[in-house]
């Protein structure tokens, strides 16, 4: 796909649908090519029950959300 700076203004979201489809986006201004913009490469996505922070609450069943936050913040409000 080849878009202007104009276009990168005005049509960014068909610019980056084309990066979507894994696409190469030249850059041109005047009518030259000034740059290309290539598509990165995807990583796997990580499910959100992957992620060691969830269930986290679920863990501490004793303890309230105001204990576990306050328990995070001591060290920063030691001082205070």
């Amino acid at each position: 796909m080849e878009a202007s700076v104009v276009d990168l203004r005005y049509k960014m979201k068909d610019v980056l649908k084309a990066l979507d489809r894994n696409e190469r986006v030249t850059v041109l201004y005047r009518g030259k090519v000034k740059g290309i913009l290539i598509p990165s490469i995807q990583k796997k996505s990580l499910k959100i029950t992957d992620h060691p922070f969830f269930g986290m609450v679920h863990q501490n069943l004793d303890k309230s959300v105001l204990d576990e936050l306050n328990n995070l913040r001591k060290f920063r409000c030691d001082d205070i």
